[in-house]
């Protein structure tokens, strides 16, 4: 029965925490906008891969030898 003595104010300590996070996540922004993450991943990653696509065509153009310099 001493255990509920101790028990009792530590979980309203815990719950009382949970709801000041809580709290503060919805004042900073964290459930602003629930939508876009959720359509995110239906959109392709491909504007990404150009440039990395590009600097490696440029790489190897500056790697091949000329066929001018002979």
């Amino acid at each position: 029965m001493d255990i509920i003595y101790a028990l009792v104010p530590l979980s309203i300590l815990l719950i009382g925490i949970a709801v000041l996070v809580f709290f503060w996540a919805v004042k900073s922004g964290q459930f602003e906008d629930l939508e876009s993450p959720a359509h995110r991943i239906l959109f392709d990653d491909d504007d990404d891969l150009k440039p990395a696509a590009r600097s490696e065509e440029a790489r190897d153009s500056d790697s091949e030898p000329s066929s001018n310099s002979k």
